[in-house]
């Protein structure tokens, strides 16, 4: 596999106060490498994070990397600081295209696993097609607002199926776990279809659902300007296999005409809530496994109480932001819990994809100015804990939540909600108090024990009083924590081989909806190498 190779240098820990100007950062880099600033030719920040840890003492962290005029043989002899270093080279793998299947690969979801997998395989000359359930950025987003406001749900448009996946109405995260070097290539794409580029360097980098839509068009163009094809409203309803080998898919479109396409390669990359599409599989013998996943509820508190606990007097300051979280323990003889997709100045959603269930997540835009702050709080879910052992009992656990949910909440699409201080007396709630709930089909104040399961509800209420303790405040009595947050992670993993290939050869499942992934960069990485196994046609697919 061939690549790209960029190098440079290295300042690490660089501190700048919160109102310095912008040249502060080329003259604190000047100083740590003792070299004029005349030669120093470029500065790209690759890091900057907020040191909150004395609340009388904020400021940013920066790591850098730059370009000095008398070049890199110098470096050493000019700083001795154990802070400067050569940056370790950034190799982007570049496939080699071995495939020569006249056939057009097919790739199922167009959320950030399919939609970087697709604009691979375009990159490479092989126009795939690509089927999408729900609809266009712009058309989805309606039907979003739509259900919000009448409760109408759209089973195919809605916060997890359409155009960008679940992620365009989140907070658009980009925090990953994963080192592989394609992250960095993942966050360029994103910076060049019009992500903020403040992406780049962030510590905790966003996009803001406000933003999200108009980066995920603008993929769709290239994919379609170097001939791929994007179908929307076009829901993948079998596999065509033959001789354990895939010979093309159906599916249906919005009339609810089936079709057929001819392909020797389908890259599933539909999502962790496509739970028809999961169930095909199954049935047409695709080999698949449980898989963890964890449960829970949102927790609101207003956003500058938010800002005040973790920034004290610097809170509001206009270079900080909304502040954030996160946090994590194990209560004693209890399971973890953890706190997710924390959204500063955000919203809770209604996040729905099923009649007659209640599912929310949390959103924010760029600005992160709403009123309050939210974050999911989870509690692990093991495989022992599923309803039986059948491989996708994970789907009936999470239907049985949702479902209770909806009535609970009164079978119009509201959540259920409960103040913190009443979940941790054991009363249900019967009013709101300081803080609005904000999930935009309503919430009913209710007693969230009704709904989760015994162990989840326990862990969470003993987490709260640990968590407490780590944010003062964290537990206060009036929070509101809105139910029920299934939909984290998926609860089956599609098993794939060393060549990204499930027991049917030319099936390649990849990203969150297949068990690989848990967050935007993640599922985008993956579809990248899922392309990149097509390309260079590895396995045993005789094309």
């Amino acid at each position: 596999m061939k690549g790209i190779v960029i190098i440079m240098l290295k300042l690490t820990e660089i501190k700048i106060p919160l109102d310095a100007d912008s040249g502060a950062l080329r003259r604190s880099a000047a100083k740590l490498l003792r070299c004029a600033e005349s030669d120093i030719l470029s500065v790209s920040v690759t890091k900057k994070a907020v040191d909150s840890r004395k609340k009388d003492d904020i400021f940013f962290v920066y790591n850098a990397e730059v370009e000095l005029r008398f070049g890199d043989e110098k470096w050493f002899a000019k700083s001795g600081s154990p802070r400067v270093s050569k940056a370790d080279p950034i190799v982007f793998p570049e496939p080699e295209l071995r495939r020569t299947s006249p056939l057009r690969p097919v790739v199922a979801g167009f959320g950030p696993s399919g939609i970087f997998a697709a604009l691979t395989l375009a990159r490479s000359g092989l126009r795939p097609i690509v089927l999408e359930r729900g609809r266009d950025a712009d058309r989805r987003a309606a039907d979003v607002q739509r259900f919000w406001q009448t409760r109408r749900l759209d089973k195919n448009s809605n916060v997890q199926f359409g155009e960008g996946g679940a992620g365009t109405f989140s907070d658009g995260k980009l925090t990953t776990g994963i080192k592989d070097p394609l992250c960095r290539k993942v966050f360029l794409e994103l910076a060049d279809k019009g992500a903020p580029g403040k992406i780049l360097y962030d510590a905790k980098p966003h996009i803001g659902t406000d933003r999200l839509k108009s980066v995920v068009k603008n993929f769709r163009k290239e994919i379609i300007d170097l001939g791929g094809e994007v179908l929307f409203e076009s829901r993948l309803t079998d596999i065509i296999i033959a001789n354990k080998a895939v010979h093309g898919v159906t599916y249906e479109d919005a009339s609810g005409k089936s079709a057929d396409i001819e392909t020797d390669a389908l890259l599933l990359c539909v999502g962790h809530s496509a739970r028809d599409t999961i169930e095909t599989l199954h049935r047409v013998g695709v080999r698949m496994e449980q898989k963890p996943f964890s449960v829970g509820a949102r927790i609101e508190h207003p956003r500058e109480f938010i800002d005040k606990a973790q920034y004290g007097k610097f809170a509001g300051h206009p270079a900080l932001g909304a502040a954030d979280y996160k946090l994590a323990c194990h209560p004693p003889h209890g399971r973890g819990a953890y706190t997710f997709c924390m959204c500063p100045g955000g919203t809770v959603v209604a996040a729905s994809s099923e009649a007659g269930g209640v599912v929310v997540n949390g959103m924010s835009e760029w600005a992160r100015d709403a009123e309050n702050s939210n974050s999911a709080l989870l509690v692990g879910i093991e495989p022992q804990d599923f309803p039986s052992e059948h491989v996708l009992s994970g789907f009936a656990l999470q239907r049985t939540i949702e479902q209770a949910a909806f009535r609970l909440g009164g079978g119009s699409y509201a959540a259920p909600a409960q103040l913190a201080g009443d979940f941790l007396s054991g009363s249900p709630s019967a009013r709101f108090g300081g803080v609005r709930p904000s999930c935009p089909t309503g919430a009913v104040p209710s007693d969230i024990r009704l709904i989760l399961p015994k162990n989840v509800t326990d862990t969470m209420a003993a987490a709260l009083v640990k968590m407490n303790r780590m944010l003062d405040g964290f537990a206060m009595p009036e929070a509101v924590l809105t139910a029920p947050e299934t939909r984290s992670s998926s609860p089956v993993r599609v098993l794939r081989d060393e060549y990204r290939q499930a027991n049917i050869i030319g099936l390649y499942p990849c990203g969150e909806g297949a068990g690989y992934a848990g967050g935007i960069v993640s599922a985008a990485v993956d579809g990248i190498r899922g392309a990149f196994a097509v390309i260079e046609n590895v396995g045993d697919n005789p094309y």
